[in-house]
Formats: structure tokens, sequence, C-alpha cells
């Protein structure tokens, strides 16, 4: 297993693409100008762009000080309106974290053709994953932490000449605790039936099960007002949320509560999560389906909160 500290922040690079992607504007998402609940219906205010140039400025200010080392300090937006302030941050996170990446890219690429040179690759199964994806700039954010689309899905790219074929993409529901599941099958090792996973062995060879999942649990502990902690299903068109706003008795978090919410996004007609459609009368009937789902999933996990009798009594009160 070979682990990349990239691409996490400082989104640090070596020196060698200090100048990729210089004098030119990368394409912004389109609701990097998304500034805040009143637009979209949902809940909370994110972790927004800001947050991190106010970093960036400790950091210029007081570079011994501060935490880690950003590169290409310092940087302001002193002066600029909100637009052109976000337009700036937008510019250097997402240029700092490319240029990160594209680190990886090349010692990725040693490992694969020191694969190939020593004739290993036709037997290796190769994974590249993460333990998240990340918001660069969608709703105007950045980091995780959300069951929204950008910061739910991980990436999850495999190669194994022997079964596997190439350039196929595979849309079946795989979740992380899928993946010991799916080494301990190609190491031959037999699963322990206190693992909660289940190999995609055969899906990745294009024979998915009859009785493969059609939905998602998740559940984010860590509460903090800007992004409350919450749990959700996710199936193939429709996300339902319940934003609970308790830090329970976790670690590292904040002691200030918010209200409980529901979010509710169809991602066919609304694949950027820009409208919480919780309200609207035409998914009452889905809304319904999808609580009655999201209580089954909660008990398959043994996620069910029942040694916390605040949340039985948020759940009582907002579940209908």
């Amino acid at each position: 297993m070979t682990h990349f500290k990239a691409t996490h922040e400082p989104f640090d690079y070596p020196a060698r693409y200090k100048d990729l992607y210089k004098n030119i504007d990368l394409p912004e998402p389109e609701n990097l100008y998304d500034f805040g609940p009143q637009t979209t219906g949902r809940s909370f205010i994110g972790q927004q762009l800001e947050n991190l140039g106010w970093r960036y400025k400790q950091a210029s200010d007081a570079p011994d000080k501060w935490w880690c080392k950003y590169p290409g300090l310092p940087f302001y937006t002193t002066g600029l309106d909100s637009i052109a302030r976000r337009k700036k941050i937008y510019q250097k996170f997402v240029k700092d974290f490319l240029r990160s990446g594209a680190a990886i890219d090349d010692n990725i690429g040693r490992l694969l053709d020191y694969l190939e040179k020593e004739g290993l690759a036709k037997n290796t199964v190769v994974i590249y994953t993460a333990d998240q994806g990340y918001f660069l700039g969608e709703h105007g954010f950045f980091d995780k932490r959300l069951i929204y689309e950008e910061s739910l899905h991980m990436p999850f790219v495999i190669c194994y000449p022997k079964e596997i074929p190439a350039g196929k993409r595979l849309d079946d529901i795989i979740m992380n605790i899928d993946f010991a599941a799916l080494f301990a099958d190609y190491a031959g090792v037999k699963l322990p039936s206190s693992m909660q996973g289940r190999s995609f062995r055969e899906n990745l060879k294009g024979h998915t099960p009859a009785d493969w999942r059609k939905t998602a649990y998740y559940r984010y502990w860590q509460h903090y007002p800007i992004r409350p902690a919450h749990f959700g299903i996710r199936n193939d068109r429709y996300k339902l949320s319940f934003f609970y706003g308790q830090p329970l008795d976790m670690t590292d978090v904040s002691k200030e509560t918010t209200k409980p919410a529901w979010e509710f996004y169809d991602l066919k007609k609304d694949p950027h999560e820009d409208h919480n459609a919780y309200s609207d009368p035409e998914y009452s009937d889905i809304i319904i389906e999808m609580k009655t789902e999201l209580k089954r999933q909660r008990k398959i996990y043994g996620d069910t909160d029942e040694k916390y009798p605040e949340m039985q009594k948020i759940i009582e009160e907002y579940w209908d």
C-alpha cells in the first residue's frame, strides 16, 4: 500500500509544478457563487471558500505561527468585493490542488511502469482510491464532511487484466465497507462474519448479483453549526438527509446544537443539489418511502442511536 498525503491541505506541490496552470483561469462550477442557504433551501452555511481565504491570510501574516505551510504565499483578498474575493480564492485553491494531484500522477506512473518492467502487471490487482471526495468550489465550499455528491463520492479505479475489462465504468452502489471484503476475496481469505461489507468482485466482472444493494447509507458524526452532524441515504436518483445537529459524545465537536432539518434532492432534475425539495408536494410519497428505507438501513448497520435519549426524542419529533 502506498499512501499520499496529497491532495490534503495545505495542497503543497513540488517546485516543478509551480507554473502549472499559470496565467490560466480554470473553469468555475455553476454554483460557485452560492453564498448561503437563502437560495437553495439547505439547512446550514457550509465550509465556505472564504474560510480558506482567512487561513491563507493568517499564514501570510504569521507564517511561523500557522499550523501548515501553504505554497504561493503571501495571498490576500483585501479590498475585493464578494464575487472577486471568491473567484481569487477559488483559482488559487484549485490550482494548488491540481498541482498537488499532478505529483501523485507522476508517482503512480512510476509504480505502474515498475510492474510492467518486472512482468508483474498482468498478475497484480492495482487499486486507486481515497477516503472521501472533496469540494472544489461547488456551493462555494472547500473540504468534505457532507453527504452532498462531491464529498460523498469516493474515487475507485481498479486494474486487473485477468478479470476486469478495461475502460468500463460500474454504476452499482459500492460503499467503503466493501473494500476490505473485495481485498479478502482476491487474496482467497474467508471474510469474518463480523464484517459488514460485501465483495464486489463479480460486479467488476460485469455480473452484478440480483440482490445487490440499491441504497447507500451515510453518517457524519462530527458536529459544527456550519456543517451539522447528519445521516442519510442515496439511491440511483434520490437523496434524503437528516441533519440532527447534536454533538452527542463525539470528540472535537461544537457543543452548540442546531435545529434538526431534513433535506431531499432529486439528482436527476437537480444533479448539483441546488434546491432542497423536501417540502415539494410532488415528492411526498417518495420521501415517505425513503424514510422507511432509512430506518431499515440504520437497523442493518446497527446505527440506531439507542444509547442517545436525546436522539430518540429528536427522531420522534421530526421523523414525520
